[in-house]
């Protein structure tokens, strides 16, 4: 059985590693420490997570980027419970306390290869609003949700 918790600061243990550990296995190459250096530096972020007996097997970070926009910043979900409508409620709660919060726009960015992911943000009313080559030389695509 999959619990949601939501969070408004770095979550405390287990979550906290838990979350990195999920994050390094989908994104690997990456140093999920800089996840917590980066959210102290944000004035306010929002982290739902999902949690199957205390292991973290989804996870959705963002933060407020300018005022009344959110930045839909990390997510992913454990290869194990994909297809289970994760990601989908991951990104429901986030909008809802976005809106909560007085957000008027969701922004994020990603790339072709994260297929499932476009879909998913297109699904999820989000339009493809620019792209750019980031500092890699790689292209992303910036989507936008009007809430």
């Amino acid at each position: 059985m999959v619990e949601y918790l939501n969070f408004e600061n770095y979550p405390d243990e287990p979550y906290g590693k838990s979350m990195c550990r999920l994050h390094n296995q989908i994104f690997t190459g990456q140093d999920s420490s800089m996840i917590a250096v980066e959210l102290q530096m944000k004035s306010r972020c929002f982290i739902s997570l999902a949690v199957v007996t205390d292991k973290v097997v989804g996870y959705k970070i963002g933060y407020e980027d300018r005022t009344g926009r959110f930045y839909s910043w990390l997510g992913g979900v454990d290869p194990e419970f994909r297809r289970q409508g994760i990601a989908s409620e991951l990104m429901r709660r986030q909008h809802e306390w976005c809106r909560g919060h007085g957000y008027r726009v969701i922004r994020t960015h990603t790339k072709n290869k994260w297929r499932d992911m476009l879909i998913l943000n297109i699904r999820h009313g989000f339009d493809v609003i620019g792209t750019y080559t980031d500092e890699k030389g790689q292209p992303k695509i910036i989507l936008e949700k009007r809430l």
